[in-house]
């Protein structure tokens, strides 16, 4: 190449050894972390819940596939502190087939048979009709009482009609007001229902999110290749669908608003009805719309406020954006390229993933002793094998061994929360190296295009696959580097953001306002060491320089032209987010009315669902990650040529000694643009 400095490929040493030494060391730490976790773990510990024996609910193959429900026999112990100490309840917990839908005692039941057969199903093994109920209690054979899976506050008096009290079995009267602390309680146990609810709509709909992933992958493709050809028409056309979408929104959510005017019970508020764990109950409220169309209506309003504020700017962005086209046309396969970093990122996140659950169940079975009286044993750890025939069973007859948590006393176990932590520093440092390894290769490519003589003669034959190569062979340690500093920013913001949820309940307003600027600005350090890691990748694929040296060079030749950055550049990263603002709204719609059921068409096709927002918002989510891959393309495009066009200015003069490399297209647009911003 014909250049006055080095070029993209000429000059290369390797950088930042050290870092890319540490580097390899770490992953190699992890995956022997991830084979010791894989080694010990147990995944049927988080799918399925434990009773008392330790034994899964649900579990297939097994006397208890039948029963996925956990039952307590006592709710109420549920709320005592000793939950919070030992994660897990005082009481005996069996695995029954469904839970109880109506209030009943032991006492009352013995008498009717129907409910005798019906209160059975909720009893261990063992228990007769001939025994009377205190024996059974005694025994610990039978709950008390029984309560419905789903309590309500209020109503708390009509579970036991118009009594106030009641008889437990063992001669103590109880107010019916006390059953509250226990409804209460259960309400933390429905949640890991709900956790099992949402798991099995995946495995119901996962097929149809894949689909609809895929319908992502193409609109966000045929988006990118119309603008490769049609740039200026296709941001138009994006600006007004945007203003469309937003705008249908607002009417679909006052058309729901309104439909529910007469429905009895929409009428509550979102602080009255509380937190639910079905979600679509919201859906039923018109508070719920209401709040929707409000968001909706400010977004459309900051929207179109933009884009007449800045309606001359866009002209000059969708140019550029114009130029892009042109560059990315010289690299077709940039288009692609997203498609290995989120397959990548999926690798990443999937490692983490499996081998957190890996990690937290890898622990052992651990049962400790439950009773009613005092006992010098309570609480200490105990064997269900033999405790019938042990010396505690003898001093306390009322105790019961039952299992309490996933534990354990070796080292391998001592350690598992140092083990969780690096599996989550090596997820953010992975994750960024992935990103950043994304950024660097399309940069060395539309560095190599801009930095050649004569377009396209001197372009690299496979532009994408030389950058790829570089960026690995020579500058894996600057990578490391980069994605160490902003890894290590997002752990500290993790742990902050664990603090606040520890320290919520605490009234020192000092340690709430100084945590409060801690994460504030670790959130603008994180901010900002994004956009200088950017920059620093694209000046180390053109010079070839360390880490440090590309980082100092590219903040300080960003600062001597902070105008055009702040004019120019962030225009068009907006324009690029109004495209993948697009993109989740046309997937999103289409989701809605599919998994809903709202059109009558799709009814028999749908899955049915317990909760049919689950992969609504999986779609939603999973479609602006795919945008965003794809329109990143044309974001790095516009940086690395705007940054390239910086430079060039600066080492060049125009004369038949130093002349541009820039496009004469991009020259003209970029002196425009000085002219407009002089003015």
């Amino acid at each position: 190449l014909k250049c006055n400095k080095p070029c993209p490929i000429q000059n290369r040493g390797c950088t930042d050894i050290i870092c890319c030494i540490l580097f390899i060391v770490a992953i190699v730490a992890y995956f022997a972390v991830g084979i010791l976790a894989w080694s010990q773990g147990d995944p049927r510990k988080v799918i399925y819940p434990t009773n008392s024996k330790g034994q899964f609910c649900g579990q297939a193959g097994t006397e208890l596939q039948t029963k996925p429900l956990l039952f307590y026999f006592n709710i109420m112990k549920c709320a005592s502190p000793l939950v919070l100490l030992e994660f897990q309840c005082p009481t005996t917990q069996l695995c029954v087939d469904t839970c109880p839908n109506r209030f009943m005692t032991l006492l009352k039941a013995k008498v009717v048979p129907s409910d005798w057969n019906y209160y059975k199903s909720y009893c261990k093994q063992g228990v007769s009709d001939g025994m009377s109920a205190p024996d059974i209690l005694k025994n610990g054979l039978c709950p008390a009482m029984l309560l419905p899976s789903k309590p309500c506050k209020q109503d708390v008096h009509l579970l036991v009609g118009n009594q106030t009290t009641f008889n437990d079995g063992r001669g103590n009267v109880i107010q019916a007001t006390d059953l509250i602390a226990g409804v209460n309680a259960s309400i933390v146990m429905e949640a890991r229902q709900v956790v099992m609810k949402i798991f099995e709509d995946y495995t119901h709909s996962w097929y149809w999110i894949l689909i609809g992933l895929v319908l992502a992958t193409i609109i966000s493709l045929i988006f990118i290749v119309l603008l490769r050809f049609l740039a200026g028409i296709m941001v138009w056309v994006m600006i007004v669908l945007v203003i469309l979408v937003v705008g249908y929104g607002i009417v679909h959510c006052y058309f729901e608003y309104a439909a529910l005017k007469n429905e009895p019970g929409s009428n509550v508020t979102l602080q009255e009805i509380g937190f639910q764990t079905d979600f679509s109950v919201y859906l039923h409220i018109r508070q719920t719309w209401l709040a929707f169309m409000i968001i909706l209506a400010i977004v459309e309003v900051i929207i179109i406020l933009l884009l007449i504020f800045l309606r001359k700017r866009i002209l000059l962005a969708i140019a550029l954006i114009k130029e892009a086209s042109r560059a990315i046309g010289h690299v077709m396969s940039s288009l692609f390229y997203p498609l290995l970093t989120f397959l990548l990122l999926a690798v990443v996140i999937a490692y983490w993933a499996v081998t957190a659950v890996f990690l937290s169940t890898s622990n052992q079975a651990i049962y400790k002793v439950f009773n009613e009286t005092a006992c010098e044993y309570s609480r200490q750890n105990c064997d269900p094998a033999n405790f019938s025939t042990s010396n505690i069973k003898t001093k306390c007859p009322d105790s019961m061994c039952l299992f309490a948590f996933y534990g354990g006393e070796t080292a391998y176990h001592k350690y598992l929360i140092g083990l969780q932590f690096y599996n989550v520093f090596l997820f953010f440092w992975c994750a960024n190296f992935v990103t950043a390894l994304g950024q660097m290769t399309l940069a060395g490519a539309f560095a190599s295009y801009y930095w050649a003589f004569n377009k396209p003669k001197d372009i690299p034959a496979c532009p994408i696959f030389a950058s790829l190569g570089r960026a690995l062979r020579y500058h894996t340690g600057s990578l490391a580097f980069g994605s160490l500093i902003l890894a290590i920013i997002q752990v500290i913001r993790v742990l902050l953001e664990y603090l606040d949820y520890k320290l919520k309940g605490a009234q020192n307003k000092f340690a709430k306002f100084l945590l409060c600027c801690l994460k504030c600005c670790f959130w603008c350090l994180e901010k900002f060491i994004k956009f200088l890691n950017r920059n620093a990748y694209i000046m180390v694929a053109i010079y070839g320089k360390n880490f440090c040296t590309s980082a100092r060079d590219a903040f300080f030749l960003l600062m001597r032209n902070v105008i055009r950055v702040a004019v120019l550049d962030k225009v068009t990263d907006f324009l690029l987010f109004l495209g993948k603002l697009l993109i989740v709204g046309l997937v999103g719609i289409f989701a809605f009315f599919f998994f809903s059921g709202r059109v009558k068409a799709f009814e028999s096709t749908a899955p049915t669902l317990n909760y049919y927002w689950v992969p609504i918002l999986t779609l939603a989510i999973g479609s602006y990650l795919i945008a965003h891959g794809f329109f990143s393309v044309y974001a790095m495009c516009v940086d690395t040529l705007f940054l390239c066009f910086l430079e060039d200015l600066e080492r060049n003069d125009g004369s038949a000694e130093r002349p541009y490399l820039m496009p004469d297209s991009l020259l003209k647009i970029l002196n425009k643009k000085n002219k407009t911003a002089a003015e």
